[in-house]
């Protein structure tokens, strides 16, 4: 059996819905609610509605329905559960994950499992069995393929809305165009290329006609990239490479005589935000390759552990930010960068603020990329004495060295073979989102706690060298079992409340685990966030008292949402959580290896 023809049949089985029911019976089907660029751009204003990953194009993850709020949200019960399936795994991976975000609208929700398998949900049909499942898109991805290339688990973190279709990516590196009646393709597009250890997890960022898409594999020795993808005709209208060639501006801080811009990572791994009046996008870039062997790549490395601003019509770079230079840690700048409007380190400016994986929390003046403040959101941090005021840059940073050394004792490199540094090089803060709540002006921060020793190993350039296609190039590996704060604490997290005029911490509420899945804020005055032993929660939004829990027993690492439907206000939030802890940290999360997955899509109301 061919490929294609195996995918034609998992992607046309089980797909009587709406649409082709009503074709069978000769009675014509309804149409799907279009999504316009409008809709999107004013996405505050129908908060009924979340119809882009990050809530709307600022990131802010915050949402205007107050139904549910801090005087009855104890009466919050389960309104309905769906099983998402996508358990299965593949390559070294013992399951697939739920990660994603769904999306509502007009009393459909999207939601995608880790494999891409797409489910609209019909949340007025909530109670009738199978009724309420409008139809399922499986676009059949090569599970051992595209799974033995995936660093960190089988993910796919959401999808977008354009018109009347679903924009999904799958794993194996796809953009899909899905009718939103029908649940059948109408065009795919190979825009990643696993046999290059390429993959797709990121939920796309639609701005008028165009899906922008990043990647991931920077353990693998790829280049980054993001791309536009045009959804009137389903092709790729342009890419740019967040690792500069030759000619282009960057390449510079390069410095080896050996290629390594070729194998350099800077993976693009987390959906970027948008500013329409601008018209400039910014998005995070991961980690340098190899990882920990900084010795192989000397030079800033651009544009990889930073941020880049770009235009989404063409691609090309407006201007850039890097959090650290020549990383030797992993600290990716993936995560997400959150679009603010007020006072911001003491005037009124247009900004941007950011978690980074390496431990401090960022304000950046979005027009320009000039630096306003960086605290602090982490309990320890020893990798750098701090940041240089102007520059925002570390104060260990030499801009006449090629190789960054920061604290020495703390830097893994060929001269100091094994380091311990804080935070943990999954960050003080890894993908999950967090949310900034216009209400209370916090940032609310999902967070890890904790310290790790990474050995170095040098790897080898040239065609004998120790780059192989499709196999790690991280230039050493983290002895996971050093998970644990300086006072020997196990691996665990908080939720950080962050005061985004100063930077400084408002509140922290410690978890027994690390959190690791997003957050969304409400004009109810309460913060939702799931815990990884998949304790789903309700807090003040200005206290962090805990005001509701529901124990779902399942591993969990997915972000939280709300939307309403004829007036009735639903919170939800995905379980099935085998991901990067219970894989690479087991011995440092004692208990969750007697939970198992559940993916399932929870949702309350009152």
């Amino acid at each position: 059996m061919t490929r294609n023809f195996a995918r034609y049949l998992k992607s046309t089985t089980g797909l009587v819905g709406a649409g082709l029911l009503a074709m069978a019976l000769g009675v014509p089907a309804s149409a799907a609610t279009k999504t316009t660029y409008e809709d999107i751009l004013n996405a505050d204003k129908k908060p009924e509605n979340w119809v882009t990953v990050h809530q709307n194009y600022k990131s802010h993850r915050f949402s205007g329905l107050d139904q549910v709020n801090k005087s009855n949200v104890k009466d919050l019960k389960l309104a309905f559960a769906v099983a998402l399936g996508g358990t299965d795994g593949g390559g070294p991976w013992r399951y697939g994950n739920i990660e994603g975000t769904p999306l509502a609208e007009d009393g459909i929700i999207y939601m995608p499992n880790g494999w891409s398998e797409l489910m609209a949900i019909d949340v007025r049909k909530s109670g009738q069995g199978p009724d309420m499942i409008k139809w399922v898109f499986d676009p059949a991805v090569d599970k051992d393929w595209a799974a033995n290339v995936a660093c960190c688990a089988v993910n796919n973190r959401g999808v977008g809305l354009y018109q009347d279709t679903v924009i999904i990516n799958t794993l194996d590196g796809r953009t899909i165009s899905v009718d939103k009646e029908t649940g059948k393709a109408n065009w795919e597009v190979q825009v990643a290329d696993p046999g290059k250890a390429e993959t797709i997890t990121v939920a796309p960022l639609i701005i008028k006609d165009t899906a922008l898409i990043g990647m991931s594999g920077a353990e693998y020795g790829v280049r980054g990239y993001i791309a536009g993808v045009d959804l009137t005709s389903g092709k790729e209208k342009w890419r740019t490479y967040t690792i500069p060639g030759p000619g282009e501006k960057g390449h510079e801080t390069w410095k080896d005589d050996h290629e390594a811009w070729k194998t350099g990572g800077g993976s693009t791994w987390q959906t970027g935000a948008y500013d329409a009046e601008l018209n400039l996008v910014y998005w995070g870039i991961a980690n340098p390759g190899p990882d920990w062997d900084h010795d192989y790549r000397p030079g800033d490395n651009l544009y990889t552990s930073g941020m880049i601003s770009l235009s989404p019509d063409d691609g090309k770079i407006a201007w850039h930010f890097q959090y650290t230079p020549n990383d030797p840690y992993d600290y990716d700048g993936i995560n997400e960068h959150i679009l603010v409007d007020q006072s911001v380190g003491g005037q009124n400016r247009k900004a941007f603020i950011h978690a980074d994986r390496n431990g401090f929390f960022y304000a950046v003046d979005r027009t320009d990329g000039k630096f306003i403040y960086g605290m602090p959101f982490v309990k320890e941090l020893n990798w750098t004495k701090g940041l240089d005021k102007v520059t925002g840059l570390p104060l260990d940073y030499n801009p006449n060295k090629d190789l960054q050394v920061y604290v020495a004792e703390r830097t893994p490199n060929r001269q100091n073979k094994s380091a311990t540094f804080c935070p943990n090089l999954i960050g003080g803060k890894n993908w999950m989102p967090m949310s900034y709540s216009p209400k209370t002006n916090m940032a609310y921060i999902p967070t890890i706690e904790s310290c790790i020793t990474v050995n170095n190993e040098e790897e080898v350039p040239g065609a004998n060298g120790s780059f192989v296609l499709r196999e790690w190039f991280s230039g050493g590996m983290p002895d996971t079992t050093s998970a644990k704060s300086s006072d020997g604490k196990l691996m665990h997290g908080s939720l950080t409340a962050v005061d985004v005029g100063t930077g400084k911490i408002v509140r922290k509420l410690d978890t027994r685990y690390p959190l690791i899945a997003g957050v969304v804020s409400t004009a109810g005055g309460l913060v939702f966030v799931i815990q990884h032993e998949g304790k789903f929660c309700a807090f003040d939004d200005t206290t962090l008292d805990e005001l509701w829990c529901f124990h779902t027993n399942s591993l969990a690492d997915a972000p939280a949402m709300t939307f309403a439907v004829d007036g009735k206000q639903y919170i939800a939030v995905g379980t099935g959580g085998w991901g990067i802890i219970p894989t690479y940290f087991a011995p440092v999360v004692p208990g969750l290896d007697k939970l198992r997955v559940n993916n399932t899509l929870w949702v309350f109301s009152l």
